[in-house]
């Protein structure tokens, strides 16, 4: 991600083309969980094989290099999701290869699941901590056979980015990843565009001593509200654990 403005353009790409359903399921002041999902035509070990070759469906839009052709996935616990920047031809200057690391893997299950840890584009810069969680399972559809993802990324910790807007960005930026992924994969869900999250209105309640304060004295007291809490509903598809239940039942698991 070359820049954040880039990054936090991708929500409205997204609006263009979207997996099965893509949402920003809960949000706080320090945290926000997207998940997004898609079926598609292809048997799991294709789906693997597809995931892991980042390069293939990635947006360049959304690389250091402005290049996927630089990203490389190594699906093995301590793997690197990183990027080759490369050098730049120059004959006036000594210059060398650059490199990012997007992300690490922490699980990898061929054909089941990849988890990855790591702060993806203007996240990087801020001390937060981000885990992507992508399940793969098969699944009937009409034309028969497909694979279920189920795409998570749960972020926390302290950011400069007012969370409703930072959390509807990454949402759109994790929507056009996977809307690419599947449109390779063959896409079977029709798209749906991601939600928004907005603060809910807060009901008013009867003033008492613990959340009306007053700090000059004839004027109306100023009611805090404990409970500012930004959550969204609960999602429509297939949670992650349910995603895993698969993994968890594996003989020898």
């Amino acid at each position: 991600m070359r820049k954040s403005t880039l990054f936090l353009a991708g929500a409205a790409l997204a609006a263009t083309a979207s997996p099965g359903w893509a949402e920003v399921v809960q949000a706080d002041e320090d945290h926000f969980i997207t998940r997004n999902e898609a079926v598609v035509e292809a048997d799991p070990k294709a789906t693997w094989l597809a995931l892991i070759s980042p390069a293939r469906w990635w947006s360049s839009e959304h690389t250091w290099s402005a290049d996927a052709a630089n990203l490389t996935l190594t699906p093995q616990a301590g793997g690197c999701f990183c990027e080759r920047i490369p050098e730049v031809q120059d004959n006036a200057r000594i210059t060398l290869e650059g490199s990012v690391e997007h992300m690490r893997v922490i699980q990898a299950y061929p054909e089941v699941a990849l988890r990855m840890s790591g702060a993806l584009g203007p996240l990087q810069s801020e001390p937060v901590t981000g885990v992507l969680t992508i399940a793969i399972s098969k699944v009937e559809t009409e034309q028969g056979e497909g694979t279920r993802i189920v795409w998570e990324y749960n972020v926390g910790g302290k950011m400069r980015y007012p969370v409703p807007v930072i959390s509807t960005a990454v949402d759109g930026v994790m929507t056009l990843q996977l809307t690419r992924l599947s449109e390779l994969l063959g896409q079977v869900v029709a798209p749906r565009v991601p939600s928004q999250v907005v603060a809910p209105e807060p009901e008013p309640e009867p003033e008492s001593e613990t959340d009306a304060v007053s700090d000059v004295e004839g004027e109306a007291p100023i009611t805090i509200d404990p409970e500012a809490v930004i959550e969204t509903e609960e999602p429509r598809g297939a949670s992650v654990d349910e995603a895993f239940d698969d993994l968890a039942n594996e003989p020898g698991s």
